[in-house]
């Protein structure tokens, strides 16, 4: 039975023993992250893998990679988590070189393709992407300023250009973009705001 995603809390807590390998490559080499598609327990060049069992089955959950920074501190590059127990990886983590979580990725249905990717900047989330057609690739984006949604876009036909957009004030929708001609610019727009405006004294 597929546990859901709400694992990842007691994943995170849990403690157990581990397996640990280094790859070839020079210490202190900055490695980039892996390819989502990769398969686990894929060190890069200059990387460190750890591997935990988590739920004492035999088969590893999280693969935990580090790296050396110019000091020669290892420090966390990234993780990967098999919260269903099937083998495969359903969550991939990012790290910035200060230690923040600079990227966090989910595949929610279990097919090994990212459906949601937050990403952060000092801790905070600038931007959500959806990508819900099955194909691993964002249709939709959601931005955040201080935490607070801002703006959202969508390529509401899958030609790979936005064609919507939504922009937001205190919580609430304050107009709306929409590209008619499929040339990636808004060809008329949608106030929110206008049932206000036709109310006496209350500006657009």
């Amino acid at each position: 039975m597929r546990r859901t995603l709400l694992i990842a809390a007691a994943l995170l807590s849990a403690a157990c023993a581990s397996r640990q390998s280094t790859s070839e490559a020079a210490p202190g080499t900055e490695a980039g992250p892996a390819p989502v598609a990769a398969p686990a327990g894929t060190a890069t060049p200059g990387e460190t893998l750890t591997e935990y069992d988590l739920t004492h089955d035999g088969k590893t959950d999280v693969w935990k990679y580090t790296v050396k920074d110019a000091a020669g501190k290892e420090v966390l590059s990234r993780k990967e988590k098999d919260l269903n127990g099937d083998g495969k990886v359903d969550t991939w983590e990012y790290y910035a070189p200060d230690g923040t979580l600079s990227k966090l990725v989910y595949d929610m249905d279990f097919d090994g393709k990212p459906d949601v990717t937050l990403y952060f900047e000092k801790d905070q989330l600038v931007r959500k992407e959806y990508a819900f057609g099955f194909d691993g690739i964002p249709h939709s984006f959601n931005y955040y300023e201080k935490n607070k949604l801002v703006r959202k876009e969508r390529d509401t036909n899958g030609d790979g250009k936005i064609d919507y957009w939504e922009y937001w004030e205190n919580g609430e929708i304050d107009r709306i973009g929409i590209d008619v001609d499929a040339d990636g610019q808004v060809d008329k727009w949608e106030s929110r705001r206008t049932a206000a405006a036709a109310e006496p004294g209350k500006a657009p």
